[in-house]
């Protein structure tokens, strides 16, 4: 409906630019908002306000000529100047009946639009650490990054899905070190577990399948494992230098190719549960890029001698420097360390830099909030080596962790200690549908409490509930049709749609003609709350309808009409439970 008035805006513009009455450049884009105040009609466009300083007019004469220009329509009932210029459009009521047309025509496509034009965007989400489960936190930027694609798909942009696996790195070494030490505890070796390893039970668990497939082939005395390693933290010692040590003595120890076994017996223990997880959550990736690969491949050592020819490196107490302070950053940033190890930052940079250079028109990360502060680094670096416009093409959203209360009590978490609440936990506990539902209701940068008895309970206080139990229960309205020996002619129905002149039905079919401006908006700002919260607006006008009157009346042009409608209603409900991953039930 937005787009149509746009057209007639658009098309009453160029008539007074081609006769000369308008003499200059016009927007790209014409903004129409629907109004608050339906004594201002349906609709406001303020063009005449945007242009006039440029046309050299009053805004009202000039929103006048627009006006007079504006190309007849069928579907605009009235238009007014209001204000200082603003052109109001009230819709015809034959207007909102197309939209039903439009609902059962479009089917499942209905909202979709291309204004995305195929442009080419990647979003990169989760890629969290193949250290450990996921759990709730990762659960929330899965559900956010996986329902942002699918609206930017839904808008017309060719989307890339990437997750990108952290398979290499100190992380992974202290992983690959506490298997192995747990290994040896399993081996009969009696040895204190480092501070800072990672101490949940899937560690014991990868440990046990290590032992099971290789006996005692990686088994070493403890004596000779902790023989001049510094002291941990417990015994006054630094547990960084603890571990790191322990890591050095694990290489020595086992060699190149069997600490490799141990290590990629936890990488890959991990990395296939959480393909597994984001599979059964519904979250799909065209590409697992792998750091590993993008090392090896040469891509990060290019991405430095990038950053040397442009002169933002230099070199000091023998580790390589970015001289992020140019851009604005509060100290400079090491890229490689005085042990010639290069650092999570010079990954990043080379895995940027090669995600610029594969041609993407916008990259999208979705992070979480703690990592706020390494944004300006990573586009900065990307500045350096380019241009401004490239690192511009980047745009960071941040997530917020989930907070989960039960009963009232918030549930405590640690990664490292191994006490958390695991995404497969929290799908066992509330199903897929309630976690994808719930994990978007709110903006993604703000705070986000996660109740789990209200995301389980069946009630209209729970949003998700009340949004099914309306798809629920136009399907259960066709079952008492047909119980009754009655049937719906949707044709009929399409015909005789001018006899819904009932108040709730007019408010319903206004909430229709608003789904694709709101998939669009939601898009476009990487907003899927926009989305939730219509869909529970959508369902309080469905129930309020469905209390208010009967559906299987007497009169067959009415009960056709009223069930087109209804049915309208509901795809557009499954429609866009769709989008957010969640279950459109024909049953509750």
């Amino acid at each position: 409906m937005k787009h149509h008035l746009q057209e007639l805006v658009q098309s009453a513009l160029h008539d007074l630019t081609s006769s000369g009455v308008l003499e200059c450049a016009l927007p790209e884009s014409i903004t129409i908002e629907r109004t608050r105040d339906k004594s201002h009609g349906d609709f406001a466009c303020n063009i005449a306000m945007v242009l006039a300083k440029p046309a050299r007019s009053k805004p009202r004469e000039l929103a006048e000529k627009i006006v007079a220009h504006l190309p007849e329509s069928e579907h605009v009932a009235k238009v007014a100047i209001a204000g200082p210029g603003f052109i109001n459009l009230t819709m015809a009521e034959s207007a909102y009946h197309a939209v039903v047309r439009e609902v059962h025509e479009s089917g499942e496509a209905y909202g979709r639009s291309t204004i995305g034009a195929g442009k080419r965007v990647q979003v990169e989400f989760v890629s969290a650490n193949p250290t450990g489960p996921l759990h709730v936190g990762h659960g929330r930027g899965a559900a956010y990054g996986a329902t942002v694609a699918d609206l930017l798909a839904a808008a017309g942009f060719e989307v890339h899905r990437e997750y990108y696996v952290n398979d290499a790195g100190r992380q992974m070494d202290i992983l690959g070190t506490s298997v192995w030490l747990r290994y040896l505890e399993l081996a009969g070796e009696t040895l204190t577990f480092p501070a800072n390893g990672y101490k949940g039970d899937y560690v014991w668990d990868i440990a046990a399948t290590l032992h099971r497939e290789h006996g005692d082939a990686f088994r070493h005395p403890a004596a000779d494992v902790y023989h001049g390693i510094p002291a941990d933290e417990p015994a006054g010692g630094d547990k960084e230098a603890h571990i790191d040590a322990l890591i050095m003595r694990a290489k020595q120890l086992l060699g190149t190719e069997d600490y490799r076994k141990v290590f990629d017996r936890g990488l890959d223990t991990i990395l296939g549960d959480i393909r597994q997880d984001l599979e059964e959550f519904g979250v799909v990736y065209e590409q697992w890029y792998s750091e590993r690969e993008l090392v090896e491949s040469g891509k990060v050592d290019a991405a430095i001698e990038q950053l040397k020819k442009s002169d933002h490196i230099y070199e000091e107490k023998g580790a390589l420097w970015f001289r992020s302070t140019d851009f604005g950053d509060e100290k400079d940033r090491v890229v490689v360390r005085d042990n010639g190890v290069k650092t999570y930052f010079a990954s990043d940079i080379g895995y940027h830099w090669h995600k610029l250079d594969r041609g993407f028109d916008r990259v999208i990360d979705v992070w979480g909030a703690d990592h706020h502060g390494y944004v300006p680094r990573v586009k900065a670096a990307l500045t350096a080596m380019g241009d401004k416009e490239d690192a511009d093409k980047l745009d960071v959203l941040l997530v917020q962790f989930a907070i989960l209360y039960r009963g009232g009590e918030r549930l405590q978490m640690s990664t490292r200690s191994g006490s958390f609440v695991t995404l497969r936990e929290l799908r066992e506990e509330v199903g897929n549908d309630a976690a994808r539902f719930f994990y978007v209701m709110r903006k993604c940068e703000q705070h986000m409490d996660f109740d789990l008895d209200l995301a389980k309970s069946q009630s209209n206080d729970n949003p998700l509930f009340y949004i099914q139990y309306a798809h629920a229960r136009v399907c259960s309205v066709l079952r008492q049709m047909e119980e009754k020996g009655l049937s719906h002619d949707n044709g009929a129905g399409l015909k005789n749609i001018a006899l819904l002149n009932e108040t709730h039905e007019q408010e319903l079919m206004r909430t229709l003609s608003r789904y694709p401006e709101i998939v669009e908006g939601a898009a476009l700002s990487h907003e899927p709350h926009q989305l939730a919260h219509y869909l529970r607006e959508l369902a309080n006008d469905f129930h309020t309808y469905y209390n208010a009157h009967q559906f299987l009346v007497d009169e067959s042009g009415v009960r056709d009409a009223r069930l087109t409608l209804i049915t309208a209603t509901r795809q557009v409900i499954a429609n866009g439970l769709g989008l957010l991953g969640v279950s459109a039930p024909e049953s509750m």
